[in-house]
């Protein structure tokens, strides 16, 4: 398979009185931050927006992917790119009709990524792959860490990793939720590329550790 597998811890698991020293007990090991932008509308649940983006912005020069759990994300895309993200996923279903957003990422010159809920069929997606950076299939319920890994969905990663590759796209398949050093091996195996784990990774004794496994079980799978 030769495919290479990043792993993007979710700040949602850090400590937020300590973000800054979160990020440093990685020592190094990742390239890409996982930052939920929740709403309380789309879920039910309210998170981190810009300011913290900022912040986080200013301590490091990991990738910076955010994921807005949000119901108008055309709205808020704008303050999200230029408080420093790297890029940007939205749901599917908050904007069924993708096109003013993906309109809008390309103006800011944003990586763009659709995100699939667990009942959402992988066929909603499809049609947009050649314009995604990333799909984000969603492997818990929205709005919430430390829930448990839904094995359910890596038919959908199968069905996205087949359809990417027979089209010759760079497209990255993310799996978000309940990644652990054991759910990283199916997942691998499923056809990931980015795996986001929180809980596993910031709650661990050895966060820096805690990555290095989870990515060397889920290397394990594709090399």
């Amino acid at each position: 398979m030769n495919r290479s597998i990043r792993i993007a811890p979710s700040i949602l698991a850090a400590d937020f009185a300590r973000l800054k020293d979160s990020i440093d007990a990685l020592d190094g090991e990742v390239d890409m931050l996982h930052v939920d932008v929740m709403d309380g509308h789309f879920v039910p649940n309210i998170s981190l927006g810009p300011p913290v983006i900022s912040s986080l912005r200013q301590v490091t020069d990991a990738y910076l992917d955010a994921h807005l759990m949000i119901t108008d994300p055309l709205t808020y895309l704008a303050p999200i790119v230029e408080s420093g993200a790297d890029g940007v996923t939205v749901h599917i279903e908050a904007v069924p009709d993708p096109a003013p957003v993906i309109a809008e990422a390309a103006r800011l010159g944003t990586d763009f990524g659709l995100v699939i809920n667990p009942p959402t069929p992988v066929e909603s997606v499809l049609p947009f792959l050649d314009v995604c950076s990333m799909v984000v299939v969603m492997s818990v319920h929205p709005g919430f860490g430390g829930q448990s890994f839904i094995a359910d969905v890596l038919p959908k990663v199968q069905i996205l990793r087949e359809t990417i590759d027979s089209r010759g796209l760079s497209t990255d398949i993310q799996v978000d939720g309940g990644i652990d050093p054991e759910t990283a091996v199916p997942t691998a195996r499923a056809g990931a590329s980015v795996l986001v784990a929180g809980t596993s990774v910031f709650r661990a004794d050895d966060p820096a550790e805690a990555v290095r496994t989870i990515r060397a079980n889920a290397m394990n799978e594709v090399a």
